[in-house]
């Protein structure tokens, strides 16, 4: 049942992205479910200042739940997918739709294998929202989500239809999901790499290293087969003034938190895609290991913690 008619929604993860999910879904009159780890006593989204408690129940045991649900939104980080192999063990049947609510490309062919049977839906979300504590969201702004133009995405169109969700089918996918790994290849790692909030991305030599990365880029996601061409490097640099400076990006978030971060699926996406098709992306791979070492070294330092 969908649209205007009740339908189950599980959310798994209860992130930036989770919260402002499961806001959207019990805004469109459906019965959340937030699946995580760790308990919180409720969700509250935090939209144009004003805090809003979304009705949702809060599960952490998989086996709580009556499965299969119509509809699970995954929404961990990409490295956190085969964590929620359990929860999508327990969610999905052969009349699920799972959307894939990640960071990267290729989100069916790394979410497909855990939840056999099910319809995978990959879906780009262009919203700006930070975790501010357990249960606790902040919207900043954006309520743009893509989708495959393909009988699942209309249908999570009809599911979403009365929240804040702007919701667009696009027939290609392959290249808007490039677009979207744009949009993150630049902001992402330089305000985790330098613990600058969005504001950076507008000095005249940050822009020129983002112009160099996503140069790179551009003759990957080519040879991946993705419509895109040399103006996207300028499209994407000419996003980030339209951003709030005081913005930050989910990488930079996920430094400051102490959590692993996300670069193996954002700038390790256009490395590993460069290595397949013998192209040189040496700006790239310099980043990625200027990520790597900061990851390793937060993860040594909670380690030692």
């Amino acid at each position: 049942m969908e649209g205007s008619q009740l339908s189950r929604v599980a959310v798994i993860g209860g992130g930036a992205i989770g919260g402002y999910l499961a806001a959207q879904a019990a805004s469109a009159g459906h019965e959340v479910t937030l699946c995580v780890r760790n308990p919180f006593d409720r969700l509250v989204v935090k939209r144009d200042g004003a805090p809003r408690e979304i009705p949702a129940a809060v599960v952490t045991e998989p086996d709580r739940l009556t499965a299969p649900f119509p509809w699970v939104f995954l929404t961990t980080k990409a490295q956190d997918t085969d964590g929620a192999a359990p929860w999508l063990e327990r969610l999905a049947g052969p009349n699920t739709v799972v959307v894939v609510a990640q960071n990267g490309v290729a989100h069916e062919a790394r979410v497909a294998p855990l939840a056999p049977g099910a319809a995978v839906l990959p879906a780009l979300i262009y919203v700006a929202a930070e975790r501010t504590a357990p249960g606790r969201v902040t919207h900043h702004v954006g309520d743009r989500i893509v989708v495959p133009d393909h009988p699942a995405g209309h249908r999570f169109r009809r599911l979403l239809e009365g929240s804040n969700a702007a919701i667009e089918a696009d027939p290609d996918f392959v290249s808007a999901a490039w677009r979207k790994l744009f949009s993150n290849l630049v902001a992402n790692p330089i305000t985790a790499l330098t613990l600058r909030r969005i504001g950076v991305m507008q000095e005249p030599d940050v822009i020129e290293l983002g112009r160099a990365i996503l140069t790179e880029a551009v003759a990957v996601a080519r040879a991946e087969g993705a419509n895109v061409a040399e103006s996207d490097v300028q499209a994407t640099l000419d996003l980030y003034p339209t951003y709030n400076p005081q913005g930050g990006s989910s990488m930079l978030y996920d430094r400051l938190a102490g959590r692993p971060l996300e670069h193996a699926y954002i700038t390790g996406a256009v490395v590993d895609a460069a290595t397949r098709k013998g192209i040189d992306v040496p700006v790239n791979r310099a980043i990625l290991t200027l990520l790597r070492a900061l990851d390793a070294g937060m993860r040594n330092a909670v380690q030692d913690g």
